[in-house]
């Protein structure tokens, strides 16, 4: 007989989202949750019973930590060590013990994978980035506005005096291109949540600027892979075409026209985006095969007036990050030599999330 505790003494475990893992003084594990499941992506029934021992052939250190904690009666926190998956994957993870003084007696173990920790800090630092990015922007705008409401004023006082229609055609394409550029800035200041939120299909987004692209650069190849049972979710539709487009657009301006991007739509579930969490996303990757960003600008990629293009204004990628961002979404990206792959991550909220 296995010596694991029923799942009645610990309830609401299974909620979490956080990886648990119980073991009694022994150092057997008599109870893991739903997310532990997902994690080392092994059944609970092939876990709970087990020496702790086996869930690695490098978890001395583990094992070491949780003897000392049981022993002193002290906790430890965020101790590293390695697993693998029944798939060959290698996970890398942050384990923090906390001593269990009632019944049963044990420790209970939260694990979170190391990327995962990486991912939260690199999403802080980019929150951090985005508010520096408008404040920069604000005073940007502040110092643009006035010279451009001189050009349109100016040309709107020179369109009253030119008798000739044809003259007339200049000044106003110098006022429709001053309130262009004044739209554009008023977009790129913009924090407020949008008012033209519907329900919509991405895929159908996609397939937008898949043509949109193909007839801007007809020798590009556009490759997909959707998956058809993504749900819909709410957003501002021409937001997140803006927002997509934007970053199709830098991948096909990196390949000069010549090349491969690869569009691909998947599921993703149990996300923590600027700190709250979502039962259910999806993720977008837009992949391409051109020369990769300069390590040099990877860090900067997301800022206001950079760009590793000649001519390249830099504000493509960081209006898509604010665009997403606004849908409490995140974009990340990852970039070699040769492959290139910008990930776009969009939580449904609880409202549009299909009943599973």
């Amino acid at each position: 007989m296995r010596p694991h505790a029923p799942h009645s003494l610990f309830p609401g475990l299974d909620l979490l989202h956080t990886a648990i893992i119980i073991t009694n003084q022994q150092l057997q594990i008599i109870f893991v949750n739903t997310a532990t499941e997902s994690l080392l992506a092994i059944a609970r029934k092939h876990l709970e019973g087990q020496p702790l021992e086996n869930l690695s052939r490098h978890s001395s250190r583990l094992i070491d930590a949780t003897r000392a904690a049981l022993s002193q009666e002290l906790g430890f926190v965020e101790l590293e060590w390695s697993t693998q998956t029944p798939h060959g994957e290698t996970l890398i993870i942050s384990c923090t013990g906390t001593p269990i003084h009632g019944s049963p007696q044990g420790i209970l173990l939260e694990l979170r994978p190391l990327s995962q920790r990486l991912r939260i800090a690199r999403e802080e630092k980019i929150l951090e980035d985005q508010k520096t990015n408008r404040e920069l922007l604000r005073n940007l705008a502040h110092e643009i506005r006035n010279p451009l409401g001189g050009i349109q004023g100016a040309a709107q006082l020179l369109e009253q005096e030119l008798n000739s229609d044809d003259l007339r055609e200049y000044t106003q394409v110098i006022r429709a291109e001053t309130q262009r550029l004044q739209n554009l800035m008023d977009r790129m200041l913009s924090s407020r949540p949008s008012r033209h939120i519907s329900q919509l299909n991405i895929h159908e987004i996609l397939e937008q600027v898949r043509t949109l692209m193909l007839a801007e650069y007809p020798h590009l190849e556009l490759l997909r892979d959707y998956d058809p049972s993504l749900p819909e979710l709410q957003g501002d539709r021409e937001q997140l075409m803006q927002a997509i487009l934007n970053i199709v657009r830098n991948a096909a301006q990196a390949l000069e026209g010549i090349g491969s991007i690869h569009l691909k739509s998947r599921p993703i579930r149990q996300i923590t985006l600027a700190h709250r969490h979502y039962r259910l996303g999806i993720r977008l990757s837009i992949r391409d095969n051109g020369p990769g960003i300069p390590d040099e600008l990877q860090k900067r990629i997301f800022q206001p007036l950079v760009s590793g293009r000649e001519g390249g204004s830099g504000l493509g990628l960081m209006l898509a990050q604010n665009l997403i961002s606004q849908h409490q979404g995140l974009v990340e990206f990852d970039s070699k030599p040769g492959d290139t792959c910008f990930t776009l991550i969009l939580p449904l909220l609880e409202s549009e999330q299909p009943t599973l």
